[in-house]
């Protein structure tokens, strides 16, 4: 096939982008289908949508890694070589020369198998969180663990390193376990300390009036209003509801976010929406000449997570947020919130106490939620734990770490969708993520003096414009260590977010 080529590089580029095209669309065209089993598919058509996924999977992964893309990026190579590292064109051969050999080396067959039995087991899990029954989600649990365990042996791991390393690689390139447990294992004593000193102060914040009835359909609507105000364009997506919120990108003007309901906890609904709409904003902010190509997405889950705890966290739960929102919260909730004062809200909206469910927890003890599924990752990887002993050490490690035992499954083990579509390898990117979060945001401020004042007044429109220009635009030309040094000149670091946290925290508890 080679010869039949133009001798000229850019027409090289050219044919290469032709071949990565189709692979996209397919591959798009599976995540519409996956989109649509968690939001509207009816339950009876999980099997044929099983093999439908199996199929786009397949077909994907065989154009992806045909013969003739691995010619081009070789006869690339040389002219990669000339061009500046950041630019678009080395980034693609770059970027797409890593994919396809991390590709190449797993057999299409085992990535239409894992479409299909993430396919089937989502539809088990739904129903097994709602009827709390791990047995009856145990099976599948299993088949997803062995088929990761079988495509991590695709890869070789180095001297030293773990089995979980190339699951983890996937969704943070370049990261070892080793790596990620230094981070974790530096951040946990200050998790801990801090989540001991706020137990000790529970009375200062009063949240009960976050636990009253509060109406669906206002609190969906409201939702939507904070979602549009801090950018999320609604030409180009949409928010449904789901078992687990999430957000999926079919292209970069089809960005869908979801997220669902609490009829007595308000906060499920608005912050999992404005979680997802950072994700959202990422992908609707990526340079539109990256369409269709492997760039044409966030460059690691880790930075990925960073922009969805920036906006849930930072800025969601931000006091200059809630001067701008709190007065139309109160118009449209005057009986649950009209006497309550904007300090005693926010207060309230950044409660520290441990609980059972991770995406409702606070960010003082958010990190241990993932800490505890990072370690049980490891140990399903490794075979140190037998999937059926799976509730009662989640529950061990619950009481271990947070001082609670779920009362039930779907409390515990069963709270997250993540394991019944076997992606296995992305929690450790939400808890680093919420360290870059940090450290993004405090060199936005150093650019943008002035955020708090226009967030108190409805503005969110420099941060994003700073976030599409440092972070969005860019895809996922650049790994998590090469944007923090381009961004914050120096490597992830856990210091700013332990500052963050106690400085906020401690200001809400008077430590």
């Amino acid at each position: 096939m080679a010869g039949i080529y133009s001798s000229t590089m850019e027409e090289k580029l050219d044919q290469l982008k032709d071949l990565l095209h189709p692979s996209h669309d397919l591959s798009q065209a599976a995540a519409l289908l996956a989109w649509d089993q968690e939001t509207y598919m009816p339950p009876g058509g999980a099997a044929a949508r099983a093999e439908q996924l199996a199929t786009l999977s397949r077909l994907s992964h065989e154009l992806f890694t045909a013969d003739e893309v691995g010619v081009l990026l070789d006869d690339l190579a040389p002219y990669e070589a000339d061009l500046d590292e950041g630019s678009d064109t080395a980034s693609l051969i770059r970027v797409t020369r890593r994919e396809y050999q991390r590709a190449r080396r797993v057999p299409a067959e085992l990535v239409a198998e894992i479409a299909h039995a993430t396919s089937l087991a989502q539809q088990a899990w739904v129903k097994a969180r709602q009827e709390s029954d791990f047995p009856a989600f145990q099976p599948y649990l299993e088949k997803n663990v062995d088929l990761r365990v079988q495509w991590a042996s695709c890869f070789d791991v180095a001297p030293g390193g773990h089995s979980y390393d190339p699951l983890l690689d996937v969704y943070e390139p370049g990261m070892t376990t080793e790596q990620a447990q230094a981070v974790f294992q530096a951040l946990r004593p200050a998790l801990v300390d801090l989540t001991a000193q706020i137990a000790d102060r529970q009375d200062a914040v009063d949240d009960s009036f976050l636990h009253l009835p509060y109406g669906e359909t206002a609190q969906w609507d409201f939702s939507l209003e904070m979602a549009r105000g801090l950018g999320y364009d609604f030409e180009r997506g949409r928010q449904d509801k789901s078992a687990h919120p999430f957000t999926t990108s079919f292209s970069i003007d089809d960005v869908r976010i979801t997220s669902r309901i609490d009829p007595e906890f308000p906060s499920s609904c608005w912050f999992a929406t404005i979680h997802e709409t950072g994700h959202a904003l990422y992908e609707q902010g990526i340079d539109k000449a990256l369409a269709r190509t492997p760039l044409a997405s966030g460059s690691s889950m880790g930075v990925h997570e960073s922009q969805s705890r920036l906006y849930e966290n930072i800025v969601a739960r931000g006091k200059p947020f809630w001067t701008f929102y709190y007065p139309q919260a109160q118009d449209r909730f005057p009986s649950q919130l009209g006497n309550v004062p904007l300090d005693d809200f926010h207060k309230a909206i950044n409660k520290s106490q441990p609980s059972l469910i991770r995406v409702e927890a606070d960010e003082v003890t958010y990190g241990l939620h993932i800490i505890l599924r990072f370690e049980l990752e490891q140990a399903m990887i490794d075979g140190a734990v037998r999937i059926a002993d799976l509730p009662e050490l989640w529950n061990t490690r619950m009481q271990g770490y947070l001082g609670l035992t779920p009362p039930d499954d779907a409390q515990g083990v069963l709270q997250d969708v993540h394991w019944s579509a076997a992606l296995i390898g992305y929690f450790p990117t939400y808890l680093l993520g919420s360290v870059l979060a940090v450290q993004f945001y405090e060199q936005a401020q150093a650019d943008l003096p002035s955020l708090d004042e226009s967030f108190a007044q409805g503005d969110f429109g420099p941060l994003l414009e700073w976030l599409r220009e440092h972070v969005h635009r860019h895809g996922c030309k650049f790994t998590l260590p090469e944007l923090t040094d381009r961004i914050c000149g120096g490597p992830l670091a856990i210091e700013p977010y332990v500052r963050y946290l106690r400085t906020k925290f401690g200001d809400i508890y008077g430590l």
